[in-house]
């Protein structure tokens, strides 16, 4: 069996508020995009779905 690796997104969106989230490796977190809308009442549902394949090859 061969390895595999493991790639987490480095973008994402709600689909309900249109915040946009950039991951930071330094700060090893998410940070809202500079001008995005920012809903604090959001229960957030981010883009990565079904379609989103977190693995290399």
């Amino acid at each position: 069996m061969s390895k595999r690796t493991l790639i987490p997104p480095r973008e994402r969106e709600c689909e309900r508020c249109g915040r946009r989230d950039v991951w930071d490796d330094d700060a090893e977190g998410w940070l809202i995009e500079e001008g995005s809308p920012a809903d604090p009442y959001c229960i957030h549902e981010w883009d990565i779905n079904g379609r989103y394949n977190p693995f290399d090859g």
